[in-house]
């Protein structure tokens, strides 16, 4: 049994990208260059946690230029590309830092994420997520992955924090 969520813990938060960032679809060009669609509005959720002082970091199975340049465009803390056992990076990067899982959020939604997931201390997912990820999640957003999962959570835990009115005026302002 999971113990109670302390928010003011939370110093990190780990997203996917494939299917949370993004709507999981992927998309070439004719000069075979990988597009993805960002929402906006993950994107200020994503400001909104760095204005309350948590570190962001992007966690992928794969390599794109154009997630490069949106982590850059937000200011994101860590972009990690290219991990195909999210599992063992996590284990690695908690002992590594001296982090506990209560210190960490992780916003996901497939199987890859999944064992991972169960590593940290808060876990959320959009509502289009894997079952099972939806199982061992603390909270489902209401929005599909690519449309605004991503804020949604992180406002959720600003909201727990105490943080989510101030974070807005300042981000607005």
């Amino acid at each position: 049994m999971k113990s109670i969520i302390d928010f003011r813990l939370i110093t990190l938060i780990v997203i996917d990208v494939d299917g949370t960032l993004t709507d999981g679809s992927i998309y070439y060009d004719s000069k075979e260059q990988e597009i993805k669609k960002f929402n906006t509005k993950d994107g200020t959720g994503i400001l909104a946690a760095l204005s309350a002082g948590i570190e962001v970091m992007i966690l992928t199975g794969r390599e794109s230029k154009a997630v490069e340049r949106r982590a850059k465009e937000l200011g994101v803390s860590y972009l990690i590309q290219n991990v195909h056992d999210k599992e063992k990076f996590i284990m690695d990067y908690m002992h590594e830092n001296g982090l506990k899982d209560k210190g960490i959020a992780y916003i996901g939604d497939d199987l890859n994420d999944y064992w991972a997931m169960k590593k940290v201390g808060f876990i959320a997912c959009p509502h289009d997520a894997d079952s099972r990820v939806k199982c061992i999640a603390d909270f489902i957003a209401d929005a599909d992955g690519g449309y605004g999962a991503v804020r949604e959570s992180i406002f959720y835990i600003l909201e727990k924090r105490n943080q989510l009115e101030e974070v807005l005026y300042n981000i607005s302002h």
